[in-house]
């Protein structure tokens, strides 16, 4: 069956053979032009994330981190965790002298060393079939000769373009004051020519090469302490998922340092329970409940909100990967790399204050938000999505599996359906649309609308899901979150 951009039905884009869905038609279009050409799911997701690092620069990038889950043909499922660490060097004294004692969320000391070359790397050499050169083409094609912005893109560059005026790097490569237009076509030779080395070196080029050392330089000169050793240092790891079950499911999520078991905390509560779509008890159990899962996961940690993109791929073999990479905040640290065209990211925001459970510490991994999740039936494939939106994402987990395996709802439609958002304990924002009933029964329980403090101003982030899911009769369902610009393509 031939994929189409208008989805056939209300479960999304059905194909026979393989599907991708990603964050931008760009992105969607390398992936499967990678599995037309011979290439596996990873070498496809990899394709698309790299595409993404240059049409949606506010949310991910070589800057940033990256992680994945992978159902393989046989149903075993795996984890990858590329998430960088803080600096050797981090001075814990310096730490406690900032206000309450916690890294800011744009300071030099939230920049932590960046996983997402690496991880491309290592799932590569694991599961790739094309060469890497192959794969970063079409991201280093728009990046050199251009791309159009997407419409959400365009319309979050400009929500945040008070980050970029900063540090002059980040001001000149994303037009600080002059944010561009929905549509509007864009360049970046500088990070062209950055993924064109990547391509011909692989992660040494990136690692222990000339971006590395830019970085070191780009924090040096704002009084931080990442050095081009913390890059050579770096290395990711396959590992263990955290698993539940659920409605017949095995849901797999990633293992800490990410909050991952947030989803799994609140599904093992909601089991048991009806779940009835239409019953305003559902929804506020379902908002207990993660709220719940929320405070066992984050602990000491504050405001994990972020933004993060996402590529779901699976393959004719079988193999299925949920890729997700982040630079954390919108923009990042907001620190630029002169020469590089890329910023570095702020997950050191995500420490709690030296001592705690999730303090800072020289060369540890901060608490993290991107969790890519599955789920398999019977040992096989069923389904791989991921949530972006920071804290969204625990939330955007439960409410999809809600919709899909507990309460029947189509794919695509599941993903389109008004959701809500815990913004703290008793704060919680409900997204236009959301049937009156159910909106009334969470107000009564005495969950307030939130104030509108933060970057977003009032907009709450209610996140953009990508998701594949494998149908009873085998066919391949594919959606793309409305609220971002991508799509789902088959084939």
């Amino acid at each position: 069956m031939t994929s189409s951009n208008d989805a056939p039905s209300s479960w999304g884009v059905l194909a026979t053979q393989a599907m991708v869905a990603s964050g931008h038609p760009l992105a969607a279009a390398a992936a499967r032009d990678m599995l037309r050409a011979g290439g596996s799911a990873v070498d496809a997701a990899i394709a698309a994330d790299a595409v993404m690092g240059v049409v949606e620069p506010m949310a991910t990038g070589v800057g940033g981190d990256l992680m994945a889950m992978l159902v393989q043909p046989d149903g075993t499922v795996l984890a990858y965790n590329g998430s960088g660490r803080a600096p050797q060097a981090l001075d814990l004294d310096a730490v406690r002298a900032l206000p309450q004692g916690r890294i800011p969320e744009r300071h030099v000391l939230s920049v932590t060393t960046p996983g997402a070359v690496r991880g491309w790397s290592d799932l590569h050499a694991r599961h790739g079939r094309l060469p890497l050169a192959r794969l970063l083409a079409p991201a280093i094609e728009a990046a050199r000769h251009g791309y159009p912005l997407g419409a959400v893109a365009a319309r979050e560059w400009a929500w945040f373009d008070g980050v970029l005026h900063a540090d002059p790097v980040t001001a000149a490569l994303y037009r600080a004051g002059r944010p561009p237009q929905a549509g509007e076509r864009l360049s970046n030779p500088a990070l062209a020519s950055v993924l064109a080395a990547i391509a011909e070196g692989g992660a040494a080029a990136f690692y222990e090469g000339a971006p590395a050392r830019a970085a070191a330089a780009a924090c040096r000169a704002r009084g931080g302490v990442l050095a081009a050793a913390d890059f050579a240092r770096h290395a990711g790891e396959f590992v263990t998922p955290l698993a539940a079950r659920f409605r017949g499911l095995t849901i797999h999520e990633c293992p800490p340092n990410t909050h991952g078991l947030a989803v799994l905390s609140a599904l093992d509560e909601l089991d048991a329970l009806a779940l009835e779509a239409d019953d305003p008890a559902t929804t506020l159990a379902a908002v207990e409940a993660m709220g719940r899962g929320l405070a066992r996961a984050k602990a000491t940690v504050a405001d994990p909100a972020g933004n993060t993109v996402c590529t779901v791929v699976v393959d004719a073999s079988g193999l299925a990967v949920t890729l997700m990479s982040s630079l954390f905040k919108r923009f990042g640290s907001g620190i630029g790399v002169a020469g590089c065209g890329f910023v570095l990211q702020n997950r050191g925001f995500g420490f709690a204050a030296p001592g705690q459970l999730n303090g800072a510490a020289p060369g540890r991994r901060p608490y993290h938000t991107v969790i890519p999740a599955a789920a398999t039936c019977e040992g096989r494939f069923h389904a791989a999505f991921g949530v972006v939106g920071g804290a969204m994402q625990p939330q955007g987990h439960l409410q999809l599996l809600l919709r899909v395996a507990a309460q029947g709802m189509p794919l695509q439609q599941a993903l389109d359906a008004p959701r809500w958002r815990l913004e703290s304990a008793r704060e919680l924002a409900i997204e236009p649309g959301m049937p009156a009933a159910l909106a009334d029964a969470l107000r009564a329980a005495g969950y307030a609308e939130p104030q509108g403090a933060g970057e977003l101003g009032g907009r709450s982030d209610f996140g953009g899901a990508q998701a594949v899911l494998r149908l009873p009769d085998g066919l391949l369902a594919g959606a793309s979150d409305r609220r971002k610009d991508g799509c789902a393509l088959g084939l």
